[in-house]
């Protein structure tokens, strides 16, 4: 995209003139978005060699503070240098100027990649998993959140007046998104009063991860603009139904054709997919760490919450932390490129790339290893008895993030797949967020939270 050095910009009455900026931004390890701005004019000068970085800033938690242990203290330079293909721009925000957002890598200042970038690890996993395999994924993110302060009255959940009432709210986004190049493909209004829900089609995974970014910020400028707030914390109202990011994949051959789907095979999926889900199974206590990553998450993650809460795949099931999703078999339909397993145990208080990054090393490893799926069940295991999840091999999930991350220690496979430098800044940062909320309640937790993200 183009522009001029000058924009005049008309609005209340007088013309005013803005410079469009475009901002170079770097996802961190407590999902937030930081970036430096730049004049969007000089972007094709500057895309080369980017804007600066400092290591630390990997260190910063959600409370805007740095982590009280920060491997990296106050020294070291980087650069973020910018993806032109991760460009998001749109003019339907409802803001005077561009959203103008670039998905950065963080390199040394030699241009090399630096070892603890959240992007760079998920270019590994994905590059791994095609060396080793020869498969690709095409993954798509459903991500959940609640809009409050709108002066409406709560609606019935999942109504067509639920939508309705916010109107233009959601047609509004939708466009912003299409114009954005994000694809939007559903939205509608679920099951917490204000709560609605947004999907996009499916890509090459470092984008996917790219536009669920970028779908957080498009909606919470747009939210902004109509002087509401949102919330796309795990669990911002402690009585309403919690916010999940679920995160659909298949796998696919090099040319994109489908390799999910057998007719013959455990809930209709390939051998190959199969042992994915069995790798991601295996490490589900420890990768939980990365994918719900806040002391909020296990607040949400509970039986009977629609959300997740044991080692558990199960065909259309929503209490699973895998559901292999329905197939149709609808006249025109192709029966085999649509088979997909949905992640459910992640929220948005992750990030995005180091989330996708681990769900793809994990079934990498049950590939790897040949790793046979547990024998399924469409019983809750909250319903059996504890000899029945035993031979169902149903783990419970840890019921708090110190337990989350006392399991990622204890699984030295899936620790490893982290470099140190980032596992010991993710460690660092976490460890900060439990001291700093250890003394609130639920409800407190759910209010923090709800402004944090």
């Amino acid at each position: 995209m183009g522009f001029s050095k000058d924009k005049l910009v008309k609005g209340g009455g007088m013309s005013k003139q803005f410079e469009p900026l475009a901002g170079i931004v770097t996802t961190d390890l407590a999902a937030i978005t930081r970036g430096r701005f730049i004049q969007a004019y000089k972007f094709d000068d500057l895309k080369s060699r980017g804007v600066g970085w400092i290591p630390s800033n990997l260190s910063l938690t959600a409370f805007n503070r740095l982590a009280s242990r920060n491997i990296w203290l106050s020294s070291g330079d980087l650069r973020l240098i910018p993806d032109e293909k991760a460009r998001f721009t749109t003019s339907k925000t409802g803001t005077e100027t561009t959203f103008d957002m670039i998905m950065g890598d963080l390199t040394e200042i030699d241009g090399s990649p630096w070892v603890a970038c959240p992007r760079f690890f998920l270019k590994q996993a994905i590059s791994a998993l095609y060396q080793a395999t020869g498969l690709k994924l095409k993954v798509a993110f459903e991500q959940e959140f609640y809009v409050f302060e709108t002066g409406k009255a709560p609606a019935h959940s999942l109504s067509f007046s639920g939508l309705r009432q916010l109107d233009p709210f959601a047609s509004q986004l939708v466009a912003a998104l299409s114009d954005a190049n994000i694809e939007p493909e559903v939205v509608l209004a679920e099951l917490g009063f204000g709560q609605l829900e947004i999907s996009i089609s499916p890509d090459d995974p470092l984008y996917a991860a790219d536009k669920a970014i970028a779908v957080r910020e498009i909606t919470r400028e747009l939210v902004r603009n109509y002087g509401w707030e949102c919330s796309f914390a795990p669990k911002p109202l402690a009585d309403q139904a919690g916010n999940g990011v679920h995160i659909h994949f298949s796998l696919t051959d090099a040319d994109g054709r489908s390799c999910s789907y057998d007719e013959n095979g455990t809930a209709k999926m390939s051998a190959g997919m199969a042992a994915f889900c069995a790798g991601i199974l295996a490490h589900l206590p420890a990768i939980l760490a990365l994918t719900a990553p806040s002391v909020s998450s296990y607040i949400r993650l509970k039986p009977y919450n629609w959300s997740s809460s044991y080692t558990w795949l199960a065909e259309q099931d929503r209490e699973a932390s895998l559901r292999v999703c329905p197939v149709l078999k609808l006249p025109g339909l192709n029966v085999r490129e649509q088979l997909n397993v949905e992640y459910r145990a992640c929220d948005a208080t992750a990030n995005p790339y180091l989330a996708l990054a681990m769900l793809i090393y994990s079934g990498l490893d049950g590939i790897t290893n040949k790793l046979k799926l547990p024998i399924l069940t469409d019983k809750n295991p909250e319903e059996m008895s504890q000899s029945e999840r035993d031979h169902h091999q149903l783990k419970r999930l840890p019921e708090t993030l110190e337990k989350a991350l006392d399991a990622l220690k204890t699984d030295p496979i899936a620790l490893g797949w982290l470099p140190e430098p980032l596992r010991e800044t993710f460690f660092a940062v976490k460890e900060y967020e439990i001291e700093r909320v250890a003394h609130l309640d639920q409800e407190d937790i759910a209010a923090l939270y709800r402004k944090l993200y």
